[in-house]
């Protein structure tokens, strides 16, 4: 067992849910590599939540059907498309697609940045919600500009459990902003800029405490499209850390 691995077997956690199967969820690490050290994105969540209050973290959450169905400019890597495809049930290239497109679709939501290109007009026939919102923006989401870095599924017999695929995107791939989206009674109420040490330093869910930590370390090794995609999941009452 990893250091990692560690870390989150040992994190307090309440089991008194009936198990239930994870739900297929995605979120995005918004990164500013621009400066003399990279910076990510955080959001705080709502402190009147059920779920992780007042907890800073990555915008998402679960994937929606419409994410299979939107329109999109570029494609994902294929070395991520076979990464998101491992160890699923039923793994189709649209499946991993929709996963990507969850946090494109789920950052908008949440923090009101529109990743993709805004050079084709408006995509056609979105589908209904929040997708028909950033088409009306004029901007096609970019799957060409998201990476697939990890993934980690919460363990059993927990009240809420998400199956979730943790993506990067760098911050020179917003082609739009709608402002006012963050605030006192949003999902959202503040988000920071901060470097990975300031990161470690906020109110962080285990989870994302690690994802940075691996984030961080691809970052160091170059950051190069072949390294490994680790996956955490519970395996006899202790987390594990396989590479996809």
């Amino acid at each position: 067992m990893n250091d990692h691995a560690v870390t989150l077997t040992q994190a307090e956690r309440i089991r008194v849910a009936s198990n239930i199967r994870p739900k297929d969820a995605a979120t995005m690490m918004i990164l500013d590599r621009s400066g003399a050290s990279p910076r990510i994105l955080m959001g705080k969540r709502h402190p009147g939540h059920k779920f992780m209050p007042g907890k800073y973290v990555f915008p998402g959450g679960r994937v929606d059907p419409g994410d299979r169905h939107m329109a999109a400019t570029g494609a994902l890597a294929q070395i991520c498309e076979g990464r998101l495809c491992k160890r699923t049930v039923r793994p189709t290239s649209s499946k991993a697609r929709a996963l990507a497109l969850a946090a494109i679709r789920e950052t908008f939501e949440e923090t009101g940045l529109l990743f993709g290109s805004a050079e084709f007009g408006a995509p056609e026939r979105p589908p209904a919600g929040s997708w028909s919102d950033f088409a009306g923006q004029g901007v096609f989401p970019d799957l060409g500009a998201v990476s697939f870095v990890a993934r980690a599924i919460t363990p059993p017999r927990r009240p809420k459990r998400f199956d979730t695929r943790f993506f990067t995107i760098d911050a020179s791939a917003v082609a739009k902003r709608i402002e006012n989206v963050v605030g006192p009674d949003s999902e959202l109420i503040d988000l920071v800029w901060v470097d990975f040490e300031e990161a470690k330093l906020l109110d962080l869910p285990t989870i994302t405490q690690v994802i940075i930590q691996e984030v961080e370390a691809r970052i160091e090794g170059g950051f190069a499209p072949y390294l490994p995609v680790p996956f955490f999941w519970e395996k006899n009452g202790s987390f594990v850390r396989e590479e996809l």
